[in-house]
């Protein structure tokens, strides 16, 4: 036998209204009732209709994560995916369930129209990866709920959530500084690698205001590959004064900055101090354990539910 939203009224002696009050979380019913209606419903094994529920609230309880997956994915961009935890966390907490949607910058558009006229979820998650002007009119226009991950480049109406990597930077440069190293040099991606750059930006900022000279070579740009860590290390240790520090924009460069060093016999942090940003993916298991200024990208996560 189904038992319905009428037999916990009845049980816990309320109104079928006051049930529902007390299911949507209403503040206008006193404790006491809420108790006995909870208890009605345990009593009695009442379990809700989501789907009715959502209905009548014109509400889905879900939210959609439109990302480029592919393979490999979470290797290359582990960040994501601990991002994503923390997203679905914090969804989870608040009675919602995390959509995710494998889609391209080509794609999105059409995808989101089609969420819109089919009310498929209450609100969007999207990577700044596969987003347009196109779509921030759609978005904008229909003012859709929803938050971007990472800053577009574009003049736009989203709201949007990043990391401050200029500040980042700052932090490495002053740690560094307080440790008494002087001489800092740092190797990362290209001018278009944005999050290198900011970094970057932010160690210069630093440098400047306590009047530290950074020579030309002291910068060295590459791929944020392993190998390219390598080799711009290794013309690092080629110039007629070494630098007594080396700051890596990300992972992939730390780890080989770390076995350029190694094998030029040199001692980390004796002979040269390596910092890098992220505990992941490779931080954690180099010897030695790199010193990090770690973005906590689960809390950002849990942010953006």
């Amino acid at each position: 036998m189904t038992i319905t939203i009428k037999d916990v009224a009845k049980k816990a002696g309320t109104s079928t209204a006051t049930v529902s009050k007390v299911m949507n979380s209403s503040y206008s019913i006193s404790q006491p009732t809420i108790d006995r209606v909870k208890a009605a419903m345990e009593e009695l094994h009442y379990r809700p209709n989501l789907q009715a529920r959502n209905f009548a609230r014109k509400s889905t309880q879900a939210v959609i994560f439109a990302t480029q997956l592919g393979q490999n994915i979470g290797f290359t961009n582990p960040h994501m995916f601990e991002m994503m935890s923390g997203l679905e966390q914090a969804l989870t907490n608040k009675g919602y369930t995390l959509i995710v949607k494998n889609i391209t910058a080509e794609g999105i558009h059409e995808y989101i129209q089609n969420a819109v006229e089919t009310k498929m979820a209450d609100g969007l998650v999207i990577h700044a990866s596969v987003i347009s002007k196109e779509l921030d009119e759609l978005i904008y226009k229909n003012a859709i709920p929803h938050i971007v991950i990472g800053k577009p480049d574009f003049y736009n109406h989203f709201c949007w959530i990043d990391v401050n990597n200029s500040f980042a930077g700052e932090l490495a440069a002053r740690h560094l500084l307080e440790k008494g190293y002087q001489s800092l040099a740092y190797i990362g991606g290209t001018e278009e690698d944005k999050i290198s750059m900011h970094r970057l930006e932010g160690i210069f900022s630093v440098l400047q205001e306590r009047d530290v000279i950074v020579p030309r070579d002291y910068v060295q740009r590459g791929e944020s590959l392993c190998d390219s860590g390598y080799f711009m290390t290794e013309a690092l240790l080629k110039t007629h004064h070494k630098p007594d520090a080396i700051i890596c924009a990300n992972n992939n460069i730390a780890y080989g900055c770390v076995h350029a060093l190694h094998d030029n016999n040199m001692n980390i942090p004796k002979d040269m101090a390596v910092l890098t940003f992220d505990d992941y993916p490779f931080s954690k298991i180099l010897k030695p354990m790199l010193t990090v200024v770690n973005i906590d990208v689960y809390d950002m996560g849990v942010q953006e539910g």
